[in-house]
């Protein structure tokens, strides 16, 4: 007898102190639905609820919604009696109602990109009901309102139709303020409510030609399926792309009973966090408003007050109010409701024990009940971030390992950037403060519209307030600075999420979009205006102000010591120029893993000796001019072994066409001929005769040197006597010669013949000698294949991923991003492939090449020099690979540090 198949459920619920699910389901619950479950468990006071899982709407994008709505029906509706039960009311009851939200919830924190409805179940008759039910008739109706206002718009698509318009909702509240001389939603009276109420569904029936719909039921199944349509908006899209997460994820949905902060002045509702989340000091803070609901903080429409009396101490020190106005206008919750508060910083210490991280939470006091709607693993700044990990190691909470895995990689991006000068500072003109809402520095023109940000090379967009839509805008900007909100409004927490300078809260500021001016005292600044952020004090500056580059000291160094202690995978760098070498050793590099000699050959004073050996007709001709470009080559490469004393260095020879350093406009042609004393015909036939049709495939790389031998013999000559002059003053140096573009081992071979003979007559010469290794790239597909042929002659490998990328894909680097993007959108490719390694593809050569290497030589050195070494992901590859270094731009240095520790931490769990 067969046992059949147990079948996984779709509907997992949570309230009264257990749950279905736990927090280690955020695949199938999302974060926020594992959550949920997990403090259920815990004896956190969370409405009773369910969560719809992932999987479900991967289901709905395929089935669509009535097939769906049939296969998770019976598990709804038996979950929604369970909350009925644990909360004493019934679902479209218009005596006793129960009221739910349905929200959003991914694997991953994604903050206002996709839907929420909340006070679904109401009607003209439940409305009623819960006016009498809860004495309140002000509180009902302004719930209804909310209601028909947020459905209408996440359900119905009653949304402005052009960004030049209005929401629909908002002008009908506009216009009745205006006819009422309303001034704040607060101000609405119960009869401007009800006929905010009719007028609302007067305009959904004008807009959609149908009702607003009157049944539960039938608003449930709307939200649900509106939430999962969301997940494919195009603020969630967007934000899965800047952020790379993966288009099949999907979204759960979360549904709960509502709890209410609107429901006079023992209610209120707010965010906290359990460290700061710009600076990462140790302080529990938040922001909450009396009368309210969660929307209300979020939005940043009214300005919220702090939770501790501490942060209201230091908020009214920025808005310059003294302490008596303080505590008589803007007390805080510790101080306004002390019980409240305590219960309230009780559960965040159990919830940030429990989670052994920073906790961002919501809640609710309803009536002078506490609930706690969610908590999270708050987003936080590149600073807060490095801070927090080192502090919760030292108080034991976590050990050395996790530290290290709690630290995105991409995000000590934002430590490496230059910061304002402080003698720069000390001479600006402050026009404003606003709320520190997310460290930095921001300089740039302004612009008030999001899809303007794109208008000038540096922007900073100024907003009265921003919503999910501006998200694009935002992402684009050097810098965000908003009238209204506060510490954890949308502007504060979504810059902080990106590592965006962010200044909330700037009451001082008069914004007028439709003249695109902003006033401050009797003083306009006009769109394309220069103004700076100071992100960590709240200072708003005119005009620009100088920066300096960033120190790695602090928690940041110790997070670089650790990391060191566990990377077993090196980190060099790529380095042209003695300044970008010693930049990357200041950042830890351990080596330089491709220095472009080409670069070099561009300064004015060397190009001129370059095209002379391009033009010249005999080898004599060229090898005259090389002559003259041998000793700034060695003093370049001097200048970098310097830089990398007792580090191994890496030097490519040549490797672009000759025609890139050609003239090709024709005055400098004319110019160049009067200098090499020929006609210009002359100069023009050898441009000419050096095009090619496709010149990345073409005359290049060791093809210019066998071909060209005398460029091979110079360059070799100049990195060896560079080395030996410093020999001579004691500078340990580690050159290694990296041959390009291999293909075949007999290119090899030649170009290593040139290079050992070369090597030998200047060790004859100077009577001294060095150690050096003489290897290649692995950048054409071939040579991956040839890999345990070329091993026999090659001392290491170091492969170009670009090229390789390229070849293997048949994509021009140069024109790929004519349909890259809409390959990605189509989800041809899920990542660009010249940004991330592509692993099945261009990794099979990769792990052959390898293989084949090792086979010969155990010990070949192998490593990695295309972009991808300094992106974390394509890092992780290459330790699984075994490869023994990365290396990548300077600033990137840190980053691909971190991901090699957290590699070899993974691989040992």
């Amino acid at each position: 007898m067969e046992i059949a198949e147990k079948v996984k459920p779709r509907v997992y619920r949570f309230g009264n102190k257990s749950a279905d699910g736990d927090s280690k389901m955020k695949n199938l619950l999302g974060g926020k639905g594992a959550n949920l479950a997990e403090m259920s468990t815990i004896g956190i006071p969370v409405p009773p609820g369910f969560t719809i899982t992932t999987d479900v709407c991967t289901e709905y994008n395929i089935l669509g919604k009535d097939a769906t709505v049939d296969l998770i029906k019976e598990e709804v509706e038996k979950s929604i009696l369970n909350i009925e039960t644990q909360m004493g009311s019934v679902f479209g009851d218009k005596d006793n109602p129960l009221l739910i939200s349905v929200r959003s919830g991914a694997r991953v924190s994604m903050p206002g990109m996709m839907d929420t409805v909340l006070n679904l179940g109401l009607n003209d008759e439940v409305v009623i009901g819960l006016a009498k039910r809860t004495n309140n008739d002000q509180f009902a109706w302004d719930s209804y309102r909310r209601f028909i206002q947020m459905y209408g718009g996440v359900v119905l698509g009653m949304k402005p139709e052009s960004k030049d318009d209005i929401d629909p909702f908002e002008e009908i509240m506009e216009h009745l303020k205006e006819k009422r001389g309303i001034h704040l939603d607060t101000e609405f009276s119960i009869q401007d409510l009800q006929d905010l109420v009719y007028d609302f569904k007067d305009a959904v029936k004008k807009r959609t030609g149908h009702d607003f719909p009157t049944n539960p039921w039938e608003q449930l199944w709307g939200a649900v399926m509106a939430v999962f349509d969301s997940w494919n908006g195009n603020r969630a899209i967007y934000y899965r792309n800047m952020h790379g997460y993966p288009a099949d994820w999907g979204t759960a949905v979360n549904v709960q009973a509502m709890v209410y902060g609107n429901m006079g002045d023992n209610s209120g509702t707010g965010v906290c966090f359990t460290r700061d989340a710009g600076t990462g000091e140790n302080v529990f803070n938040g922001e909450y408003l009396i009368n309210a609901q969660g929307e209300d903080v979020v939005a940043g429409v009214r300005t919220p007050q702090q939770i501790t009396k501490l942060g209201s101490q230091r908020w009214a020190e920025l808005a310059k109010i003294d302490e008596v106005g303080r505590a008589e206008n803007y007390p805080s919750l510790e101080e306004l409701m002390p019980k409240i508060f305590n219960e309230l910083n009780g559960y965040q210490n159990i919830l940030e024990k429990h989670y052994r991280d920073m906790q961002d939470m919501e809640f609710t006091i309803q009536d002078g009940k506490l609930w706690i709607l969610q908590t999270r693993n708050g987003k936080r700044t590149g600073a807060a971030m490095v801070k927090i990990a080192m502090d919760l190691l030292k108080e034991g909470m976590i050990n050395e390992k996790e530290a290290l895995l709690k630290i995105e990689p991409n995000k000590l991006d934002e430590l490496l950037h230059p910061i304002f000068d402080p003698k720069a500072l000390k001479r600006a003109n402050v026009i404003a403060q606003g709320l520190p809402a997310s460290p930095g520095a921001a300089t740039g023109k302004i612009v008030f519209f999001a899809e303007e940000a794109n208008k000038y090379k540096n922007s900073i967009l100024v907003r009265i307030e921003t919503s999910p839509e501006d998200l694009e805008g935002m992402n684009i900007a050097k810098g965000i600075l908003t009238a209204r909100g506060g510490m954890t409004s949308h502007a504060a927490v979504v810059a902080r999420g990106m590592g965006k300078c962010c200044i909330s809260g700037a009451g001082a500021l008069k914004i007028n979009y439709k003249t695109k001016t902003l006033t401050v005292d009797d003083h306009e600044y006009h769109d394309g205006d220069w103004i700076s952020l100071n992100g960590s004090t709240g200072n708003i500056i005119e005009g620009k102000v100088a920066t300096v580059e960033p120190e790695l000291s602090g928690e940041f160094a110790e997070v670089m010591e650790l990391a060191d202690k566990y990377g077993v995978m090196k980190v060099r760098t790529n380095a042209d120029t003695p300044k970008d070498a010693k930049v990357a050793r200041n950042f830890g590099a351990q080596g330089i893993g491709l220095t472009r000699t080409e670069h070099m050959f561009f300064e004015v004073d060397r190009i001129k000796a370059m095209r002379e050996m391009i033009l010249a007709d005999t080898v004599k001709g060229r090898k005259q001019a090389l002559e003259e470009l041998l000793p700034m080559q060695r003093a370049d490469f001097e200048g970098i072994f310097e830089a990398m004393e007792g580090l191994s260095v890496t030097i490519r020879l040549l490797d672009p066409p000759l025609h890139e350093f050609v003239p090709h406009q024709l005055a400098t042609q004319k110019e160049l001929a009067d200098d090499m004393h020929i006609s210009l015909q002359a100069v023009k036939n050898k441009v000419s005769e050096l095009e090619e049709f496709n010149p990345m495939l073409g005359h290049r790389g060791c093809r210019l040197g066998n071909t060209y031998p005398e460029i091979t013999e110079m360059q070799t000559r100049a990195i060896l006597e560079a080395a030996l002059n410093l020999k001579e003053r004691g500078v340990i140096c580690k050159p290694e010669i990296m041959v390009p573009l291999v293909g075949t081992v007999k290119e090899f071979e030649m170009q290593e013949q040139i290079i050992r003979s070369t090597t030998n007559a200047v060790f004859e010469e100077r009577k001294d000698s060095i150690e050096y290794l003489v290897g290649t790239m692995i950048e054409v597909p071939r040579a991956a294949l040839m890999a345990d042929l070329i091993a026999e002659k090659a001392d290491f490998f170091s492969f170009g991923t670009n090229d390789l990328t390229q070849m293997t894909f048949g994509y021009s680097r140069d024109d790929a991003g004519k349909f890259l993007p809409i390959y990605i959108e189509k989800g041809i490719l899920k990542v660009d492939p010249f940004e991330v390694i592509d692993q099945e593809g261009v990794g099979q050569l990769i792990e052959i090449a390898t293989q084949r290497g090792r086979s010969v030589k155990p010990n070949l050195k192998i490593g990695i020099c295309g972009e991808h070494g300094g992106e974390p992901s394509s890092v992780e590859y290459c330790y699984s690979v075994g490869m023994n270094y990365v290396s990548c731009s300077p600033f990137r240095v840190p980053i691909a540090r971190l991901v090699s520790a957290q590699a070899a931490i993974k691989a040992n769990m």
